[in-house]
């Protein structure tokens, strides 16, 4: 059986490779991706894509992440670390805590420089779990995203229309906060637009 080589950037196949359609593109806040280790290397994910197309953005995998770790990178540079991540509904079996009023201070103009954004990559299912064992996280003041378009994600299932895959999630976000200026949005959602036609193409007959 001849052996399957993968791009070193973007970890896909090399016949699949995506890293001609990333665009790098400079963000006025920071970008810390969490990936549940059960995405890292799945065809379908987006957190990678986003993880390329962001310059100054970091990407780590893991579920539970060690305390000292976590902390490290949440106030890496004096940043001030806010989650993006939904309201979350009562789980007894994942129960988490309330999270912090997000300052307004926070997400004013002049102090998006001084702003990370954490995001969770992951199943909702998954992405909780991280939640749950990293209280940290739950610790972190929570954005809300308003104005929600449908999600262009069709490749991979979603409960409900306004659940967006990370990298249309990060993306909303920042274009929310102004930290993406209008041409730098619409450039990176082409990106994405030209990534799902790829995988697309790309899937094996059903």
């Amino acid at each position: 059986m001849k052996k399957r080589f993968n791009c070193p950037r973007c970890l896909r196949p090399c016949s699949h490779c995506f890293c001609p359609l990333v665009q790098p593109v400079a963000c006025g806040v920071e970008l810390l991706i969490l990936q549940h280790p059960l995405e890292h290397g799945h065809a379908k994910n987006t957190a990678r894509l986003l993880h390329l197309c962001l310059l100054g953005s970091r990407l780590e995998v893991g579920e539970c992440f060690a305390p000292a770790q976590l902390a490290q990178w949440l106030v890496a540079a004096d940043k001030r670390s806010v989650l993006l991540y939904p309201p979350s509904a009562p789980d007894p079996q994942l129960p988490l805590h309330a999270p912090p009023a997000l300052p307004a201070l926070w997400v004013q103009a002049a102090q998006l420089q001084q702003l990370r954004l954490v995001v969770l990559d992951g199943t909702w299912r998954k992405s909780r779990k991280m939640l749950y064992l990293n209280p940290l996280l739950q610790a972190l003041p929570r954005l809300p995203l308003v104005d929600l378009p449908a999600s262009q994600y069709r490749i991979r299932k979603a409960q409900q229309a306004h659940q967006l895959s990370s990298f249309e999630a990060s993306v909303a976000a920042l274009a929310q906060l102004h930290a993406l200026g209008g041409a730098q949005a619409d450039g990176l959602q082409a990106v994405f637009q030209a990534w799902l036609g790829a995988q697309s193409s790309s899937a094996p007959p059903r």
